[in-house]
């Protein structure tokens, strides 16, 4: 979930980013901290919208994904929210809209939609071809 940050402050081992590092937006506000280990992502991580608003927060484990994840709009209102495993989404998931309507919710199994989703459009209604019952991501 790498921000485009055009200064990074951090140290090198081996040649490969090693310990905290920290990336800043053009506009001087941080773009996202976390630690590296042997040139990946490892432990936590915060990402920030360049207005300072945090926007992904979780942890990754040997450059993957791992554990509950949050993500935020840029007002701060929360986009969506779930775990991950070995990098990808995995058990239930919810995400919602700029207005905090929820959006979708269901559940993944290895990075795939799985069991039964709903989905809304933009005014609340039920998006029919979206929702029902998935099984390895396609809708059954």
């Amino acid at each position: 979930m790498t921000v485009n940050a055009p200064t990074w402050k951090g140290n090198y081992k081996d040649g490969k980013r090693d310990g905290p590092w920290i990336g800043y937006h053009y506009n001087g506000e941080v773009s996202e901290k976390g630690t590296y280990k042997e040139g990946k992502h490892d432990g936590p991580w915060v990402t920030y919208h360049n207005n300072g608003q945090l926007n992904y927060k979780g942890t990754y484990k040997n450059g993957k994904s791992e554990g509950p994840w949050v993500k935020y709009w840029s007002d701060g209102q929360l986009f969506g929210k779930g775990d991950y495993k070995n990098g990808k989404k995995e058990g239930p998931w919810e995400s919602y809209r700029e207005n905090g309507q929820l959006w979708n919710k269901g559940t993944y199994k290895n990075g795939e939609r799985e069991g039964p989703w709903i989905d809304y459009d933009k005014n609340g209604t039920v998006h029919e071809n979206l929702t029902g019952t998935y099984k390895n991501g396609v809708k059954q």
